[in-house]
């Protein structure tokens, strides 16, 4: 089971380790009266992510605190996501990370194929606060000897999914292709990263 982090650990990204990102809502909706931005580490076969979701959160519909367990479906609400690439090939992993502490994980072998024999990834560790203004996710996770990595340079796209109280949701990302929402298309993993040891 996952655990969640110390407030010590949930503490911003060192600057020289982390790359900062924001996120752009989808440009066919409305503009939501929200802003997304975080940063992403990745060494010795460890990812760090840390999402901050600022605006007026009583607009949001938070989960509710659970079990840190692996649950599907999460991107039907709000959901913070995490897509990692090799520099190589079409395969790739995406993580959900749901405010509730649930998280699921996926692996594909290319373009929404999913790879159902791909290694296991452990549990990542979750830490999510409400603060003034914002609310803030931080997750860990091991790839290990488990695909993307390896001291390889690797792709990452970043997205979110935000649902407002009245059901609405808004798609947040580094980059969208041209067309609907698509967290998975190859030209939204804009963020290169190289695996530091």
């Amino acid at each position: 089971m996952p655990s969640r982090t110390s407030a010590a650990e949930s503490a911003p990204l060192s600057g020289a380790r982390g790359q900062p990102f924001v996120l752009l809502p989808h440009p066919a909706l409305p503009a939501p009266d929200f802003s997304i931005d975080g940063e992403l580490a990745f060494a010795g076969g460890e990812l760090t992510i840390r999402y901050a979701v600022r605006g007026d959160l009583a607009r949001l519909r938070l989960p509710p605190p659970s079990a840190p367990t692996a649950a599907d479906g999460l991107w039907q609400h709000l959901c913070l996501e995490l897509f990692v690439a090799d520099g190589e090939g079409g395969g790739y992993r995406e993580f959900n990370f749901s405010p509730s502490s649930q998280w699921a994980s996926y692996a594909f072998t290319d373009y929404r194929v999913r790879d159902q024999g791909a290694a296991a990834v452990p549990a990542p560790a979750i830490d999510c606060r409400r603060l003034p203004g914002a609310l803030e996710l931080r997750a860990r996770l091991s790839l290990v000897g488990r695909g993307p990595g390896e001291g390889r340079p690797c792709r990452f796209a970043v997205a979110a999914v935000l649902e407002e109280c009245d059901g609405r949701l808004s798609w947040w990302a580094l980059h969208h292709p041209a067309g609907r929402p698509d967290f998975h298309h190859r030209d939204a993993f804009v963020l290169s990263l190289t695996e530091r040891p």
